[in-house]
């Protein structure tokens, strides 16, 4: 039997210092990071949520502050924590007005994020989010319907018997035909979505097929 493919991704942190040059360079981190763990859909909301909960650090604890951006998986969803040693200023979701400059930051987490919260520590204080991640297990491949459809098939693959028939149907052939395309075109997304060159494999695929094809009858 064929054994899914699996995805580890293995909990991290980054300790740095809240100035608000760091942003940039956390937003590269979570682009390296995310990436690397196949959840490039997720890459700009996360990106966006680490810029506000850090923001929200340098303007209500103070620039200079020590602070660790720690990023895990809670499930399928993708779980993102600032920690900072104040327990007393805490983030707090305002109405804010189209003038106001407060507010703001948790505000577009509340939007983006699946769900957020704050917890308190006897040291620190632990501002988290989570993202909807759209993964069928935590250390499965992102992907959609297509992706999920095709690591399906290749399983299949493992453990089914072939069933060979001597003639088909015109109408039993079209049939056929239309799931292969469709078969076809799920691998190539499921390749592209494990960082594969889907035109490359096509072009080698077809080239293989016109081989055999050529040595059968010959």
């Amino acid at each position: 039997m064929i054994q899914q493919a699996c995805m580890p991704r293995k909990p991290w942190d980054l300790a740095f210092t809240a100035e608000p040059q760091e942003v940039a360079a956390l937003r590269r981190i979570m682009r390296l990071h995310l990436g690397v763990w196949g959840l490039h859909e997720a890459i700009d909301s996360a990106q966006l949520c680490v810029s506000e909960m850090v923001s929200n650090v340098i303007t209500h604890v103070g620039p200079g502050t020590p602070t660790t951006l720690a990023v895990s998986m809670n499930g399928t969803h993708l779980r993102i924590e600032v920690h900072d040693p104040d327990t007393r200023a805490l983030p707090t979701l305002l109405e804010a007005g189209t003038d106001s400059e407060g507010g703001r930051g948790m505000a577009l987490v509340d939007t983006i994020a699946d769900r957020w919260g704050v917890q308190l520590h006897a040291d620190r204080k632990v501002t988290w989010c989570e993202l909807r991640t759209g993964l069928n297990s935590p250390n499965g491949h992102s992907g959609g319907a297509h992706v999920a459809r095709a690591e399906a098939m290749l399983d299949l693959y493992g453990t089914a018997t072939v069933h060979r028939r001597t003639s088909l149907s015109p109408l039993r052939l079209a049939l056929v035909e239309e799931s292969a395309i469709d078969l076809i075109s799920d691998l190539l997304h499921w390749l592209r979505a494990h960082g594969g060159d889907a035109d490359a494999a096509l072009d080698s695929a077809q080239m293989r097929f016109e081989a055999e094809a050529e040595g059968s009858d010959g």
